[in-house]
């Protein structure tokens, strides 16, 4: 009996130097404890643990009618299991702590690589996130810009000798821009898109009514830099001294 007390006192004090914290002294309901039973050699081991100072009680729980001690080991517990286990045994017993450990390094790997995994498309997301939002601020600002120039712009009226699709033409350039064009517009497109509401315009007459946007400052015309055999219908180009004009920006 007493080498059987003795071998549960020493698993008891084995498992309390495992864990950190404190733990129950007996096993109550669903709550695990050091020892199984408050009677036979697991109630004799249990009481020598506190006896012998193994074991000291914490605290106490009262849980309906049981009595729960919390218990943690004392440095005496550590001397007591070497005075009573080989050497041997405490070899055996850390060969299976390196074994159950060594065979958990490829779990703990996947859950680090999960981890990982996790972390990469949080940062993923959130950089979507802000950059959704960067190019949505961008977009308003684009537009409160537009805004601020044209209000700037004079106002183009008849009376001032505006043709009525100048507003066409200026209206075109915005929308152009703001479809993601980066190029300038070249004059011949911007003919070809005022055609189908003003059929009745003439070339001269656009050019005409492109230089009084130009002089007010509405507009810019733009010079053709490349080579004049690369131009695409060179009729629509408008000149101005020594330059080709061939392109309209807002």
């Amino acid at each position: 009996m007493g080498d059987k007390v003795t071998d549960l006192l020493i698993d008891a004090l084995k498992q309390a130097l495992a864990e950190p914290g404190e733990q129950p002294l007996y096993k109550t309901g669903k709550l695990d404890g050091l020892f199984a039973a408050r009677t036979g050699p697991s109630g004799e081991a249990a009481e020598r643990a506190t006896r012998e100072g193994l074991l000291e009680v914490v605290r106490s729980e009262t849980k309906g009618k049981a009595t729960v001690e919390w218990v943690r080991p004392t440095s005496q517990a550590t001397e007591f299991i070497q005075r009573h286990e080989s050497p041997v045994q405490t070899l055996k017993d850390l060969q299976a702590i390196l074994q159950t450990n060594r065979e958990r390094v490829p779990f703990w790997l996947a859950d680090m690589q999960r981890d990982a995994q996790a972390l990469v498309q949080r940062l993923s997301d959130e950089a979507a996130k802000w950059t959704h939002r960067l190019e949505s601020l961008s977009e308003q600002v684009e537009h409160a810009l537009r805004r601020v120039e044209a209000a700037e712009s004079p106002a183009l009226t008849p009376a001032a000798g505006d043709s009525l699709w100048a507003v066409d033409a200026l209206t075109y350039l915005d929308r152009r821009r703001a479809g993601g064009a980066r190029d300038d517009c070249p004059l011949p497109e911007l003919f070809a898109a005022l055609q189908p509401k003003y059929p009745d315009l003439s070339v001269p007459a656009f050019h005409d009514g492109l230089r009084r946007l130009h002089d007010r400052r509405a507009i810019r015309l733009l010079p053709f830099t490349g080579s004049p055999n690369e131009m695409s219908k060179p009729e629509y180009a408008l000149v101005d001294g020594a330059e080709v004009l061939f392109f309209a920006a807002r």
